[in-house]
């Protein structure tokens, strides 16, 4: 049997205490636990922010430049909200140079889908910036996902870390099989969130077509159950001609960006990722002939 590698002892640290068998937690526990720990991290860079209304949807507005990413955080369509992620959206927002609009999306059980899709192409449609991209992680990379194949010619780029792609979460997956349980996410907790979410079903980004689709980074992490969804929409769209640059990080767990003032690891690998998708940004913001049909970038590139 192979023995588990992680990126530096905080990550094995973080595995070993979600091992740790706990009570039963409300979800509005779980909230206001994460509302609790974001309040005890660093704050990100200081820039002007603001609160406020898009179309009925609560937004926190993060002012850089003139073009936009419209954000949408994780949490399993449960749990998550404009505070949890404050710091990594002031990140992306100083890295990128790009106003990032963070969506305060309606969430599961109280609201299942379509509601938290709709939130987010609300706010996009509202966007009149020139460029505007999507971003998420965990199910805030479904979302985005989703408004980048509804809004196919209005999104110029996806930004995704460690996405949700395959809401069915398929045992016949590697990373769902040896990844699922004892490694900071649970499989079978989040397969009860997303049944709460959807439980009609919603569009697989794995069967969709994807032609014209937006250029993409894809991250994921080896120690992830959401790995190979992640991978394999990486390579659909290759498959389909739209640039990607696919990165998996070796060692890590589900979504090091919200682990940066803990581990070392977690930090250079979130710093990567937005070099990365500040140099995205910036290719397809020099590009003139649009969508995937540029050839400024490589078909896909992928770095183990």
């Amino acid at each position: 049997m192979t023995l588990d590698v992680f990126a530096d002892d905080a990550i094995a640290a973080m595995v070993a205490a979600s091992r740790v068998p706990g009570p039963p937690v409300s979800v509005a526990d779980l909230r206001r636990g994460g509302r609790e720990r974001a309040a005890l991290r660093p704050p990100g860079p200081a820039m002007p922010v603001e609160d406020r209304t898009v179309g009925a949807v609560d937004v926190r507005v993060y002012h850089q430049g003139a073009d936009v990413i419209v954000f949408a955080h994780g949490g399993g369509f449960v749990l998550g909200d404009l505070h949890t992620h404050d710091a990594f959206a002031r990140r992306l927002a100083q890295a990128t140079g790009r106003t990032v609009v963070a969506v305060d999306y309606r969430r599961a059980p109280e609201h299942p889908f379509p509601a938290a899709v709709d939130d987010v192409l609300t706010v996009l449609d509202r966007q009149s910036a020139a460029r505007v991209a999507v971003a998420g992680d965990s199910a805030g990379g479904f979302l985005a996902v989703q408004a980048a194949l509804a809004r196919r010619d209005r999104v110029d780029a996806q930004l995704l870390i460690c996405p949700l792609i395959d809401l069915t979460l398929p045992a016949t997956q590697p990373s769902v099989a040896q990844k699922g349980t004892g490694y900071t996410l649970d499989v079978a907790e989040l397969r009860e969130w997303i049944g709460w979410w959807a439980p009609g079903g919603v569009p697989n980004p794995l069967t969709a077509d994807l032609t014209g689709m937006p250029p993409a980074l894809v991250a994921v992490a080896e120690h992830d159950p959401l790995r190979d969804g992640g991978s394999l929409y990486a390579q659909r769209l290759a498959a389909s001609g739209v640039p990607v640059v696919h990165r998996a990080a070796a060692g890590h767990v589900h979504n090091f960006a919200q682990s940066v003032h803990v581990s070392t690891a977690c930090a250079e690998t979130d710093a990567r990722w937005l070099r990365d998708a500040t140099r995205l940004l910036s290719r397809v913001g020099r590009d003139t002939t649009g969508g995937a049909s540029a050839d400024w970038w490589p078909a896909s590139r992928q770095d183990v």
